[in-house]
């Protein structure tokens, strides 16, 4: 029995990996439009994206990143500049992308674009916080693939969203955790809804990492903001030993990250590149032993262990 079992899962595996070192033909010819390639995942993957021959599309935030970008890649890449939180940026991008593919249409296109403050207990975040996120993490994913959607389906082609490990476990408050669980039920009912003309839609779940989104002095800038605008009240709630604790936790954390992201763009890379790419991605070693295994947790289970690790208030009960 068991040796029947064992000899099943081996078979499944063996299957995988056949199916998932199948490789595009003709990458040489297709077009991939990446958002933000400033730096970090975005910036990492256009370039290894161009040593694949790829002709990459790059959006960046900022000329000064667009530059930099350029000075490392061939010829083949192209840069625009993109803020996917305005309309109009939006149009301008996607004509950009519709005269570089021509007929060929866009084989990929990948929202890497995000930010992760303002952050925060959610009491002392305003509904504008929330916004300034879920604009750039989640509207702008949606209405830059909406834009794209007819060039994508003209290609056949593949669609990346960068989710989170948060898109599955909402460890703190703000905008970030709901956008990225907004951008898997995006994704999920996207991918049914494109199959039905041959293309495809993957999801990238990281775990944490050293990038500028997860920069302790940001973030701490961003809770000391966020504290400043607390009324007395909720100061008194929650005591400066709180606040004060939040940041030795920050500081230790970063020091704890991973600081290989190419864990991250070769799943995104896999994801566009491969004949039968997964529905999800789970990059880091975080992500697969901690992060997704507790998001299958009872979630009574799954509570108590969170505030039993959690920074507890002045005057928590």
């Amino acid at each position: 029995m068991w040796l029947y079992l064992v000899t099943l899962v081996a078979l499944y595996y063996l299957v995988r990996w056949y199916r998932e070192r199948q490789v595009v033909s003709q990458l040489q010819d297709k077009y991939v439009f990446i958002t933000g390639c400033d730096s970090g995942f975005g910036n990492l993957l256009a370039r290894q994206l161009d040593l694949q021959g790829l002709r990459v599309l790059a959006a960046c935030l900022t000329e000064k990143g667009a530059e930099t970008l350029r000075a490392k890649t061939s010829d083949r890449l192209d840069t625009v500049i993109l803020d996917v939180t305005k309309s109009d940026s939006i149009a301008a991008a996607t004509q950009w992308v519709k005269e570089h593919t021509g007929d060929r249409g866009l084989w990929g296109l990948v929202n890497n674009a995000g930010v992760s403050m303002p952050s925060g207990p959610n009491e002392w975040l305003t509904k504008q916080d929330f916004m300034k996120i879920m604009d750039v993490n989640l509207l702008g994913v949606i209405e830059m693939t909406l834009s794209l959607l007819p060039l994508l389906r003209k290609a056949r082609g593949r669609i990346v969203n960068v989710s989170s490990v948060l898109g599955r476990l909402s460890l703190y408050g703000g905008g970030y955790c709901i956008s990225k669980y907004g951008i898997e039920a995006f994704s999920d009912s996207l991918r049914r809804e494109v199959s039905f003309f041959g293309m495809k839609v993957a999801i990238i779940e990281p775990g944490y990492f050293k990038t500028t989104i997860t920069n302790p002095e940001v973030i701490t800038k961003s809770l000391q903001n966020a504290w400043d605008k607390c009324s007395p009240e909720v100061k008194d709630i929650y005591g400066e030993k709180f606040l004060a604790s939040n940041y030795k936790f920050l500081q230790k954390k970063h020091s704890q990250l991973c600081e290989d992201l190419t864990l991250v763009t070769d799943c995104m890379e896999h994801a566009l590149m491969s004949c039968h790419p997964r529905t999800r991605y789970s990059a880091g070693w975080d992500a697969k032993f901690i992060y997704i295994p507790l998001s299958y947790m009872p979630t009574f289970l799954l509570d108590a262990f969170l505030k039993w690790k959690a920074i507890r208030p002045a005057k928590a009960l």
